[in-house]
């Protein structure tokens, strides 16, 4: 019988891999072999800390069920190496991405399963969850030629997101982060992708040749961070769009709607990958974001923002890294 390795969150900043034997494969199933999968230094870290709250309306199977000890995550890249008897045999050595918490095996319906285009590295797939989300997000704010656009946070989401940003005909394009290795990853491409990256106190004077703070027509808040909901807030001009994809969890901040905020006709937009906006459902669905993220993947080759790798065995290690010394990581992931 085939034996899995599962990561377990078992408590706030407490993991364990358990083993456990797989169930003889159903006729309808297939075996996946994990090659890469991917840490959500958001969502994930959340549970990690304990700071997740239990979402009994939520649009996904992942959150609504968040309590210890808890299986997480969902950027699972495989091989597959066995086929079930109604499954087709084509399957077989197929590379597929999995929405399927860290694990070294598993078996699953192949209609759970996305084939990975050729094109595409493993390590590249692994991106394909937070990419959908970054095409949700600008999909969400719909820049304006000609537009001012910030984003607040350089994470993976953030840097996905002023990717995809570059190529629009925009103004200006600006990012923020508090972590140097986060501001420096886009300069090798900044001439190419005409972004400019600075610290918050840096980008509060940005246009002092006109006498007054910087304002941008649309902001980004991704820093994971509910006090950024102020400084994005500050930094948007009147009648700007406000577009809130970092998830806060039980994380709170007093956010200040009595200054500027009540004058200036500035929109909140909630942002969220599981649906799409109801402006945009009767057009696209689920599939066709996701032709937008591979073709995005193919360009962008977000790897290169992969900072660790560590076995599932050292998951205590690359948990307390992101916890401890964020500002050394961009994109942690668990190989073979």
């Amino acid at each position: 019988m085939p034996t899995a390795r599962t990561l377990f969150f078992t408590a706030p900043k407490q993991v364990e891999i358990r083993e456990t034997t797989l169930p003889p494969l159903k006729a309808d199933e297939v075996l996946v072999e994990t090659i890469c999968s991917a840490i959500s230094a958001g969502t994930e870290m959340l549970v990690y800390r304990g700071q997740f709250p239990h979402l009994a309306d939520s649009h996904d199977a992942f959150s609504s069920e968040l309590k210890y000890p808890l299986a997480y995550g969902y950027a699972c890249v495989g091989v597959i190496r066995e086929t079930g008897k109604q499954v087709d045999k084509s399957w077989r050595d197929k590379l597929v991405f999995a929405f399927q918490p860290h694990t070294s095996a598993f078996s699953i319906q192949p209609s759970a399963l996305i084939p990975i285009p050729d094109s595409l590295t493993p390590e590249n797939a692994c991106f394909l969850p937070n990419m959908e989300t970054a095409v949700n997000l600008v999909q969400d704010g719909a820049p304006i030629l000609g537009e001012c656009v910030l984003v607040l946070g350089q994470g993976v989401i953030g840097l996905l997101t002023a990717s995809l940003l570059s190529e629009f005909p925009l103004e200006s394009l600006v990012t923020v982060d508090r972590f140097e290795l986060r501001r420096n990853a886009l300069k090798v491409e900044s001439r190419k992708l005409k972004v400019e990256s600075f610290l918050l106190q840096d980008l509060r004077p940005f246009d002092k040749t006109q006498g007054k703070p910087a304002t941008f027509d649309l902001t980004f808040e991704l820093s994971g961070s509910p006090s950024s909901l102020n400084d994005a807030i500050e930094l948007t001009a009147f009648s700007g769009r406000v577009v809130i994809g970092s998830w806060y969890g039980q994380k709170r901040a007093e956010i200040d709607l009595g200054g500027a905020f009540h004058r200036s006709r500035i929109k909140l937009i909630s942002s969220q990958v599981s649906t799409i906006s109801p402006e945009l459902s009767g057009r696209w669905d689920k599939a066709r974001r996701f032709e937008v993220t591979w073709e995005a993947l193919k360009r962008i080759q977000p790897e290169k923002w992969i900072t660790h790798r560590f076995a599932i065995e050292e998951a205590g290690k690359a948990y307390q890294l992101l916890n401890e010394n964020p500002q050394e990581t961009i994109q942690v992931i668990f190989n073979k």
